[in-house]
């Protein structure tokens, strides 16, 4: 082989190398571009997993707390129309409760005294029984007039109770839960000398 032959042969094997390492070197650019883009793909698919991830999370809240109110809702709107029941059921048992007052009122005479008795024993249990349910008598023995609970039948002139003062109850009034069902219907006291005293200072 000639000196010749072995240069060019030489140039072909330095040129061929040049070659494998350009080959290499635009690989590893290659492979670089392809995880750099990969590596942000993979960011982006993080990130909208994790907005979505927020998204349900949120809705799921908002579903929990939309069903706490409506249970909540619900049981307050049973509780009512349960309260709104009773409330109806004791309005009209309420008579019940004045024909006993008035039999147990209307035989006072020692002849009468065991079907007072047995009047004034199922009277009480039938109170007891809408007592629980949340009636309450209003009271009137020892008060003053007051136009929330009290309605007044008559109005007496004397000295000898303070002015504004009841003197009598003609029919029980009834609260349920602290709503006036029915008001007391009472005889109430008066002064002269206050009404003289309010009609001078009017006139002034």
């Amino acid at each position: 082989m000639s000196r010749r032959e072995d240069s060019e042969k030489q140039e072909k094997g330095e040129q061929k190398g040049k070659d494998v390492k350009a080959d290499a070197r635009a690989n590893a650019a290659e492979a670089e571009t392809a995880g750099g883009a990969t590596e942000e793909a993979a960011a982006k698919e993080i990130e909208r997993l994790a907005a979505e991830k927020s998204d349900l999370k949120n809705t799921l809240l908002r579903l929990q707390a939309d069903f706490d109110n409506y249970r909540k809702r619900t049981e307050r709107e049973r509780h009512q129309e349960r309260h709104r029941g009773a409330e109806t059921i004791v309005e009209h048992l309420l008579p019940v409760l004045d024909a006993f007052d008035r039999a147990i009122s209307s035989h006072r005479d020692a002849a009468h005294d065991e079907h007072r008795k047995g009047f004034e024993l199922i009277r009480k249990q039938l109170f007891d029984v809408l007592a629980k349910q949340g009636l309450q008598r209003i009271e009137t023995a020892g008060k003053r007039f007051d136009p929330h609970v009290h309605h007044a039948i008559e109005r007496i002139e004397t000295n000898d109770q303070p002015d504004g003062a009841v003197l009598e109850e003609l029919q029980a009034g009834y609260e349920f839960h602290s709503k006036v069902l029915r008001p007391a219907m009472v005889r109430v006291a008066v002064n002269p000398e206050s009404e003289n005293s309010e009609s001078k200072t009017t006139v002034n």
